[in-house]
């Protein structure tokens, strides 16, 4: 059974979703593929980055899988241009910039949807591999893309309140994508009692932390944030995968 009730009344409607999550899946990869270092310091360095455009054209045109219309992967290399020089990809130093990015990004993908739909450019999603897409996509952005808002969010309380955190650098961030990571598999495995096992296990480790109030808040909201947005992220790619076309 699936986790959610969709409001479908049609079946275009869910033609227009499945085209829809396959972008936003198309755009997950490439962002991840895109927030390479090598990437990221040609995007700082120039004012427009043709490149991140290009990763993002690319593996749009492989997850659509309609070779011959060039048009599409031209038009997302536009449209991701166009935020990009407006510099939206780059402002991202607070929680409330990292989310106006990110719903730019989505009111773009929602417009090239229905531009596609209803120029008949493009009939649906009709390529192969939607599970696996969204599957992956759902894991990159559970692990990966939550992680970035978390630290976004935590740095901002680690600077107003001067906390020190001794530890190994980039622990607690790698910490956080394998916590997601197990979070993500055990909904998956249809084992959701092991994120309690998890929660006990960490509650065990990070003891000595919880006698600090200041650093114990701390530990706590980052917990609390990123194991619900893992359960989010895995609950909302299940639904995902579920939605499939009437017969």
């Amino acid at each position: 059974m699936g986790y959610f009730l969709l409001p479908v009344v049609d079946e275009m409607e869910i033609v227009m979703l499945r085209l829809l999550i396959v972008l936003i899946a198309g755009y997950v990869v490439a962002d991840f593929l895109a927030s390479t270092r090598r990437i990221q310091v040609i995007t700082e360095r120039h004012k427009f980055s043709i490149v991140s455009s290009a990763i993002h054209a690319i593996v749009t045109y492989a997850v659509l899988q309609v070779w011959l219309c060039w048009q599409i992967p031209l038009l997302i290399f536009l449209v991701h241009a166009l935020i990009d020089l407006l510099k939206c990809d780059r402002s991202t130093d607070s929680t409330t910039d990292f989310i106006v990015c990110k719903s730019i990004h989505l009111a773009g993908l929602f417009a090239v949807t229905h531009f596609l739909l209803n120029t008949g450019m493009i009939v649906g999603f009709t390529g192969i591999g939607y599970l696996l897409l969204v599957q992956v996509a759902g894991l990159i952005c559970t692990v990966h893309g939550a992680g970035q808002f978390i630290d976004i969010f935590t740095v901002k309380i680690k600077e107003t309140n001067n906390l020190v955190i001794n530890g190994l650098a980039g622990g607690g961030k790698l910490i956080g994508e394998l916590e997601r990571l197990l979070i993500f598999l055990f909904i998956f495995i249809g084992y959701p009692a092991g994120i309690g096992f998890l929660v006990a296990a960490k509650s065990i480790l990070r003891f000595e932390e919880a006698k600090k109030q200041k650093l114990a808040e701390y530990v706590l909201i980052g917990t609390l944030l990123s194991f619900c947005m893992a359960i989010a992220g895995a609950l909302v790619t299940k639904w995902a995968m579920e939605l499939e076309l009437p017969i």
